[in-house]
């Protein structure tokens, strides 16, 4: 499946920028059944995607909600301690470990963006800014910071070298550490249509078959898994060493017998999926353009990387949208990438009233949904795109 030419999803513009053209790069998708692993077939340099980063997790709630309960779930079942070590891969802003650190239980973060890692600091995380890899992994083992527990949340989707990463993550495991990994579940976008998923920075979209694929070759075992809602649908992975003796969970074994018989680890899985987006794209901008005919104000909401892929697949720009509302202050004031619509702040859809808004960060609905109550209640309505275009 070909998107054809497309700008960084994140590469949000100034004013300045909107007189220059912008780098656009590849973006297809590709399947391997060697190692059963969903994936495009160009990655742009780390250096550019993540030097500096828009994405600040602590400004969603929900993301610092889920962080919340899953440390406190942690540390009651693991007796986490001031003994311990929680380390978690690209930390972001610190809206996980953050959490830790108010109950006592020392962390390190490692994150490679400046901005988000000096939020982070500042949060009293300590955080190393770097890319991590086994050079790292080894490092930190070798100074005796070995990880009781290690947090990877949507990040073995944004790595080129993962077989890397993962031996890495063996490395810097204490004997009885547990890493405990989040990723988008592949199953999820394909069987929802979730296109807008896919983007430069997202090189692969995992199923568990190839999870287990990927960790037995490089000294982790999987010894549970949980499939969780958030962003849309994932995996939260449970891996322990290779020279464990910890048992796999029955959830394990019950999951890859369910996805063999689905064949997900096969091509023929995949064949239908880019004529859905077809179809998905025909449905929303015959919506987009019968509203706008019918004289409605149109404006999107969630400046979002998925956003950005979304309006750019689907060439949905200025002729049909206003502007799009984003609760991030980093991003307010600047514009889409390559549609090129202003971002605003949320207080924006009350202040112009649009008809109807396109909700373009979908994954946090609920959230934004309840935040916006003002908004619904003087009669305006969002669009939620996916898997099916309906009006809220």
């Amino acid at each position: 499946m070909s998107f054809g030419e497309m700008p960084l999803a994140n590469a949000l513009l100034t004013e300045a920028d909107l007189d220059r053209p912008e780098a656009r790069f590849p973006l297809e998708l590709a399947f391997c059944e060697r190692c059963a692993l969903l994936q495009i077939t160009e990655s742009v340099a780390p250096e550019v995607l993540f030097g500096e980063y828009a994405y600040f997790s602590s400004t969603s709630t929900t993301m610092v909600d889920h962080a919340a309960e899953l440390v406190e779930r942690l540390v009651d079942e693991r007796r986490l301690g001031e003994d311990s070590l929680a380390l978690e891969l690209a930390s972001n802003d610190g809206y996980l470990l953050q959490h830790y650190v108010r109950v006592g239980v020392p962390v390190l973060g490692i994150d490679p963006a400046r901005n988000v890692a000096e939020e982070a600091q500042r949060r009293g995380v300590e955080t190393l800014c770097a890319f991590f890899d086994e050079v790292v992994a080894e490092e930190l083992a070798a100074a005796g910071r070995r990880a009781s527990v290690l947090h990877a949340n949507n990040v073995l989707a944004h790595v080129p070298d993962v077989n890397g990463v993962v031996a890495g993550v063996a490395r810097v495991l204490a004997a009885d550490g547990v890493a405990v990994i989040e990723t988008p579940y592949v199953r999820d976008l394909v069987e929802r249509t979730e296109f807008d998923t896919i983007y430069h920075e997202h090189l692969f979209y995992y199923s568990l078959t190839a999870l287990d694929r990927l960790f037995s070759r490089n000294g982790l075992c999987v010894v549970g898994v949980e499939r969780i809602p958030i962003h849309g649908g994932s995996l939260r992975v449970f891996a322990v060493r290779a020279d464990s003796d910890v048992q796999r969970a029955a959830s394990v074994a019950a999951l890859l017998s369910e996805e063999e018989a689905l064949g997900i680890a096969t091509r023929e899985y995949f064949e239908n999926f880019a004529g859905r987006v077809d179809e998905l794209r025909d449905e929303l901008c015959a919506l987009l353009r019968r509203l706008k005919g019918d004289g409605h104000r149109l404006a999107a909401y969630g400046a979002a990387a998925k956003g950005s892929t979304l309006l750019n697949c689907f060439g949905i720009g200025r002729d049909l949208l206003d502007f799009v509302a984003d609760r991030s202050e980093h991003k307010q004031g600047l514009y889409m990438p390559g549609s090129r619509l202003p971002i605003v702040p949320p207080q924006h859809l009350v202040k112009v009233m649009p008809d109807e808004v396109l909700l373009l960060a979908w994954n946090f609905a609920d959230e934004i949904l309840e935040q916006q109550a003002e908004y619904l209640g003087f009669g305006g309505r969002f669009i939620v795109p996916i898997p099916r275009p309906r009006i809220v």
